[in-house]
């Protein structure tokens, strides 16, 4: 995916970069496979906000995505890899022989005209085939993965993402996740071939605060600019270190590096070696 830097005309442009979807060969969504998408504001079921700062953002319709990939053993021809504003991954339309049609999280170098299979049984290992982990031979990168068989792809569908398939030893596979952690997965759960496509997407600089109301985030005030009764970094003349050992949430849970996995979670044992801390 290339990225377009623009000649720094304005302000705004001088820090801005965008996607130039040299990619994309379909604009419009396919009228079956999309719905409407209500803005929630950032608040729950209850009206509560529990996510700050969101807000507006142009109108989006959510393509339905196949998770599941449960037509088995059909192969699949791919008719249009399109955008979707609702992820940074492209999505692959791909119709079966019945003249079904689904959406599919595209992978990297995935072309149209190609053809692309699922099946809990042993297939060609080729970019964009889905099967278990057992069939899969060891060191090659997949994606969308279940974490329990049959429930659909859970893990890793970011763009650009991917995991490695280290070993198999009994009922479980062992998988190196995008963070360095090491997990146990079910050798029965079903995993995509290949790399989540628009690896770049990471690269792209927003620029200008308009683009991020776009995006539907609204602005953010930082902590040490408000006052003490407001926030735990609030308060001093001029500007002020935070003055704590380390950053706070507005309500004073201490934020950034914090371990707030539940040391009792049950999928605790499947985790052979824990994922890289920041400094």
């Amino acid at each position: 995916m290339p990225i377009r830097i623009y000649k720094p005309t304005t302000p705004g442009r001088r820090q801005t970069s965008v996607d130039t979807f040299a990619d994309v060969t379909k604009k419009a969504p396919e009228k079956r496979l999309i719905g409407i998408k209500s803005k929630t504001g950032g608040r729950n079921a209850t009206g509560r906000i529990t996510v700050r700062h969101r807000g507006g953002g142009a109108k989006q319709y959510y393509r339905f995505i196949d998770y599941k990939r449960d037509k088995f053993d059909q192969p699949a021809a791919v008719t249009a890899i399109e955008y979707d504003p609702n992820r940074r991954a492209r999505i692959a339309l791909v119709e079966y022989q019945d003249g079904q049609k689904r959406y599919v999280v595209a992978p990297i170098d995935l072309k149209i005209g190609e053809t692309i299979v699922s099946s809990k049984k042993q297939v060609e290992v080729k970019v964009g085939n889905r099967m278990p982990l057992e069939f899969i031979p060891l060191g090659m990168l997949v994606y969308e993965i279940e974490i329990t068989p049959g429930k659909g792809g859970q893990l890793v569908r970011t763009a650009g993402s991917n995991a490695k398939l280290m070993a198999i030893e009994g009922e479980m596979a062992t998988l190196k996740m995008p963070s360095s952690e090491i997990r146990l997965i079910s050798k029965k759960s079903l995993a995509t071939i290949g790399q989540v496509s628009n690896p770049d997407a990471m690269n792209i600089r927003i620029g200008k605060a308009g683009r991020k109301r776009h995006l539907g985030i609204r602005p953010t005030v930082r902590g040490k600019a408000m006052n003490p009764v407001d926030h735990p970094h609030g308060g001093g003349e001029g500007n002020q270190p935070i003055g704590l050992k380390g950053p706070k949430t507005p309500w004073g849970k201490y934020a950034l590096g914090v371990i707030t996995r539940n040391r009792n979670k049950y999928s605790n044992k499947f985790i052979v070696q824990r994922r890289k801390r920041k400094n």
